[in-house]
């Protein structure tokens, strides 16, 4: 059977609410030189997919100014970072054994070739993304994960909750055996991050609201600090001798608070600003004690390989993910399982294993 002509696609043509989100039949792309078609079978409602459709990233020096992950939205914009599928066509220069592999697609666009670059635009933000029956996307940028024994809605998941995660690690160079903080623990990034921490054999100190505490030690933190009480004092008690390593996207108080309990050489890693963008603290906490903050976006094509190399051992288990409704007319009568849209929670989970979703409002984060 021939490839299709046109296909269903969720764009945005302007920044809003839900209601801006449109579905309309567009042109299949084509792949370029470089580039490989994926059909659709799975993609993921991250926080990103939301702030950018209400252009609630601001940038810097200008927080309320209307933007993407990276600055303005060139509309009408095809949305969805996060996307796993099969591979149908492939341009130029592409190996045509790639045809019929699951993959991953990295949602990263970088500033550079090799394993260090760094992200500066993101996919269903800077490009087109999966929420659609077809994407394109760069052949370096696939990662084949045909014989990972997650499922494709899992797999759909990864890309920018445990990419971000893994690169918050990584540069934060967590090691086994030490303490490791971790602020917004019952979200998306949060979970993955507990999960992969313990998994490092990291002493995994979590922050999170007394609701989700049963759920945050469930991914396997240690032990759970209460946001709504005083949250130093709670770590000192927790961490008498200190912590090591940070990994934040909290930041405002947390970070001008947190400061003083890294020990020495102590390493704070920030990805997000939902406690507030504007913060105070005293630099001698820096260099008198050899301690760093160090800012995190996203993830390199190094940790995304890191990644995906878990994801085809099945050593990444993301909590399991659940259909969105809203989607559901990308589905064509033919019930092809291209268009199925999933959710990520970035909030909670059910006692029957099931991620809720929870649209978190107006909430920022820079980069996340």
């Amino acid at each position: 059977m021939g490839m299709p002509e046109t296909m269903r696609a969720v764009r945005i043509a302007e920044h809003g609410g839900p209601e801006v989100l449109e579905v309309t039949e567009v042109a299949v792309p084509t792949p370029q030189a470089g580039e490989v078609l994926v059909q659709v079978s799975a993609v993921a409602l991250n926080n990103t997919d939301l702030w950018t459709r209400e252009g609630a990233y601001g940038r810097p020096g200008d927080p309320e100014a209307l933007s993407g992950w990276r600055g303005p939205v060139d509309f009408p914009r095809v949305q969805g970072a996060d996307v796993a599928g099969r591979v149908v066509a492939v341009g130029g220069d592409v190996d045509q054994c790639l045809v019929g592999r699951r993959v991953v697609v990295d949602p990263a666009i970088y500033d550079a070739e090799g394993p260090d670059a760094n992200p500066v635009g993101l996919m269903g933000s800077e490009r087109d993304g999966g929420y659609a029956e077809y994407v394109t996307a760069s052949a370096e940028r696939v990662h084949d994960v045909t014989t990972s024994p997650l499922a494709d809605d899992q797999l759909a998941t990864l890309p920018t909750a445990y990419g971000t995660a893994l690169g918050m690690i990584e540069r934060g160079r967590l090691r086994e055996g030490e303490t490791v903080l971790v602020s917004g623990a019952s979200g998306g990034v949060g979970l993955a991050l507990v999960q992969i921490a313990r998994a490092r054999g990291a002493r995994v100190l979590a922050v999170s609201s007394e609701s989700k505490i049963d759920a945050v030690r469930e991914a396997g933190a240690h032990d759970v600090v209460d946001r709504a009480r005083n949250v130093a004092e709670q770590i000192r008690a927790a961490a008498p001798d200190g912590i090591d390593v940070a990994l934040d996207v909290v930041a405002g108080d947390l970070l001008s608070e947190g400061l003083p309990l890294l020990r020495e050489g102590g390493r704070w890693v920030i990805a997000g600003a939902l406690g507030g963008y504007t913060v105070t603290f005293d630099v001698r906490r820096l260099y008198l004690h050899n301690a760093q903050v160090i800012g995190s976006a996203m993830h390199t094509p190094k940790h995304f390989d890191l990644l995906m190399n878990l994801a085809r051992q099945g050593r990444s288990s993301p909590l399991s993910p659940r259909r969105s409704p809203w989607i559901r007319p990308l589905r064509r009568r033919t019930n092809s399982p291209a268009g199925r849209t999933w959710e990520r929670s970035s909030c909670t989970h059910s006692a029957s294993g099931v991620v809720p979703y929870r649209r978190l409002g107006e909430r920022r984060w820079w980069h996340c």
